[in-house]
């Protein structure tokens, strides 16, 4: 994987924004669960918003793998902040490859800016990954100029901070199969649309996730994705390949600011006289710990490498987030061993990365639905492509 000298800058760009900006911050700001505003102005002024976004709707648009690797910068030192911008990024691609030209003119060029942020909203309270079974239902006004949106979406992130939502709803109840029923909308905060709770979280701190409800909420005809109903479906399924590389490039953040930190504290931590890194156990851990950073990154390079073929990538996607979350979920826990008790202390960050994890686990459909996607892909590949 080879980076073009502008995407090699901005990633440069982007880790001495993290080193300078970010992380001596970062743990104040989380443990007070507050909201980063001068930190995203700044990933606004520095384009992280328009990542995704071309010419003419915005001023760069950068390779999948410089996407990925500025999202593990921007995780390693906050992994909220690459939350901030995760679903901004799959809308954008959604808009950029699925909508009309009005749709692109209308939200792309303030998108790339930051001006507009934009967010998804898929899960449904007791939904869990059954998309297919939503509630949620966009019916047809009976003049025919709009929809009227009944239903409730939870976990939605950067719901109170984002002026756009992607939504998956129903426009079919009666569609069989159920996918053909299914849409995206693109829904402004009118009247009907209202965030009414804030969830409270293990770790994610700072940025909000929400419920959303959606009561008589009137959205125009041409707020349909495509300005065509019932493939909804497949869209998202298509943006969440995006998504799930995005978690994956987080997972890695975490998983490499936790390996930094814990092999900075075990060359400079003595115990019987030697740095604990000398210690087998200890040095164990360590060995472990690279290897499966180093795995993770190289199976988060050859998902976002595979999208950008434009080849159908959900194979690799899933793999990559599979690997990567479940890896940094276990590096964390081991940087917290190689703290001894000070892993366990709030001075330190490795017990915010312990708490940051789990998301990734869960987020994006859960690591049980990426087993069950690759299997499926496998058996319909006839295997894997060596």
């Amino acid at each position: 994987m080879t980076l073009n000298p502008e995407e090699t800058a901005m990633v440069e760009a982007v880790r001495d924004f993290v080193d300078r900006e970010v992380r001596p911050v970062a743990r104040d700001l989380e443990h007070a669960n507050t909201y980063p505003a001068d930190l995203i102005d700044q990933m606004k002024r520095m384009g992280v918003y328009g990542l995704a976004i071309p010419e003419p709707y915005g001023d760069v648009r950068v390779s999948t793998p410089c996407y990925a690797l500025i999202t593990e910068e921007l995780a390693r030192g906050w992994m909220s902040l690459a939350g901030a911008m995760g679903g901004h990024t799959v809308v954008a691609k959604l808009i950029l490859t699925y909508g009309t030209p009005e749709q692109k003119e209308r939200y792309l060029p303030r998108m790339a800016t930051g001006e507009l942020r934009a967010t998804m909203a898929l899960t449904e309270p007791g939904g869990g990954s059954d998309l297919q079974g939503m509630r949620t239902v966009a019916r047809r006004e009976a003049d025919g100029d709009g929809y009227v949106v009944d239903g409730t979406k939870t976990w939605i992130s950067n719901a109170r901070t984002s002026g756009l939502i992607a939504l998956l709803c129903k426009t079919d109840p009666e569609a069989v199969p159920r996918h053909r029923g299914i849409s995206v909308l693109l829904v402004e905060k009118v009247p009907g649309v209202t965030v009414t709770t804030d969830l409270p979280k293990l770790g994610y701190k700072g940025v909000e996730s929400c419920e959303v409800v959606f009561e008589g909420a009137r959205v125009p005809a041409d707020a349909v994705l495509g300005g065509r109903e019932g493939a909804g479906f497949a869209q998202m399924m298509r943006g969440l390949e995006i998504g799930r590389i995005q978690v994956a490039a987080r997972a890695t953040g975490v998983a490499r600011a936790a390996f930094d930190d814990a092999l900075a504290y075990a060359r400079q931590r003595e115990t019987f006289g030697r740095p604990i890194w000398q210690h087998q156990s200890v040095g164990n851990h360590l060995a472990d710990m690279a290897a499966k950073l180093t795995a993770a990154r190289q199976l988060l390079l050859h998902a976002a490498e595979r999208y950008d073929s434009g080849a159908r990538s959900d194979l690799e996607a899933g793999m990559a987030k599979l690997f990567c979350s479940e890896a940094a979920m276990e590096i964390a826990l081991n940087a917290i061993r190689v703290h001894g008790g000070y892993g366990y202390s709030t001075e330190f960050d490795v017990e915010r990365y312990f708490r940051d994890a789990p998301l990734m686990i869960v987020g994006e459909g859960t690591n049980e639905i990426q087993r069950n996607v690759i299997a499926r892909q496998l058996v319909e590949r006839g295997g894997l492509a060596y």
